[in-house]
């Protein structure tokens, strides 16, 4: 099997999935499961369009991490999210578990830091290839020419993918000028304001001409007098605001790389679960994997007769 792990980002996965499924979706029961849903049909979508050799959901753990523990305000101002997301992601980790697959948490590091630190300890392999599905632009600054970054659109059926040369020309600047990137235009999403008035046009042209942040600020006097009186003014933020970007690539690894490879799925407990969710159409979705040879390399065969879908998850067949 190839040499390909995958990475997703299991919150913005959810977040995708919970926003994108109706919330009236219900098992017969009566239980909320349109994030349920969302995740396993884009989970299916990725193990059909990758075919990895290997795969790790990485999430967010809490809300004290050390960049928390850095500013009170970071990630403040956020729209909270309802109470019917939070319920369901019992069973997202319950359909996780179903297919075999791994995932990692801690209360100190975020999702993107584990991102990090896998595509980096997988890459020194130089036969093997990375792909990060994500959201977060903070995980740009990860990518090489053997870790790309996909952007879930449609689903997971029009994927934008990114690598150096697709950033450059997206965003202007390197992978690895992303943090002085975000130092300079912050991120609203994170709550970090970086220097007011500098967008991402003139953060761009900055970091092209002085390369740095760093290189910025040793060459204020080369810089116009009305761009040079905004980074001298919010000189601090800017520094503060790229560290907070800047993803830890040295983490000890909780689960080793050669614990992440797909084989031995068992196909029953997916399907098991599918049934028990009502998930007819995921169900069929999941058989028509099973026939591929993809999916024979990393599934071993069900047992049950399937069903056919009901009219409700059939209008949801692109998702």
């Amino acid at each position: 099997m190839e040499k390909h792990l995958v990475l997703i980002d299991g919150h913005h996965l959810m977040y995708r999935a919970y926003w994108a499924i109706p919330r009236g979706m219900q098992t017969k029961a009566g239980e909320q499961s349109n994030a349920v849903f969302g995740v396993i049909s884009m989970l299916l979508s990725i193990l059909s369009k990758e075919q990895p050799g290997s795969l790790l959901f990485c999430f967010d753990e809490g809300e004290e991490t050390f960049r928390h523990q850095q500013s009170d305000t970071y990630k403040e101002g956020r729209a909270e999210t309802p109470d019917d997301f939070y319920t369901q992601i019992p069973r997202i980790l319950q359909a996780i578990d179903a297919f075999g697959i791994r995932r990692v948490s801690d209360a100190q590091y975020e999702a993107d830091d584990f991102l990090c630190a896998y595509a980096r300890a997988a890459a020194k392999d130089p036969d093997a290839r990375v792909t990060i599905v994500t959201g977060d632009r903070d995980a740009l600054q990860i990518a090489t020419d053997r870790i790309r970054i996909a952007i879930p659109h449609k689903g997971y059926q029009a994927a934008e993918y990114l690598g150096p040369g697709e950033i450059l020309a997206k965003y202007g600047v390197r992978p690895d000028q992303v943090p002085a990137y975000k130092g300079l235009t912050g991120d609203s999403s994170d709550n970090l304001p970086g220097v007011k008035g500098i967008g991402p046009k003139n953060a761009a042209q900055l970091l092209q001409q002085f390369d740095s942040l760093q290189g910025v600020y040793e060459h204020l006097s080369d810089i116009k007098p009305s761009v040079r009186a905004k980074l001298e003014a919010d000189r601090e933020s800017a520094f503060f605001c790229e560290r907070m970007a800047t993803l830890v690539c040295d983490l000890a690894l909780p689960v080793s790389l050669d614990r992440l490879t797909l084989r031995d799925i068992s196909a029953d407990a997916v399907v098991d679960f599918l049934r028990s969710m009502n998930f007819t159409l995921l169900e069929r979705r999941f058989r028509s994997l099973l026939a591929t040879d993809y999916g024979k390399e990393i599934c071993t065969a069900p047992l049950v007769a399937a069903v056919a879908p009901t009219k409700g998850e059939a209008q949801m067949s692109m998702f």
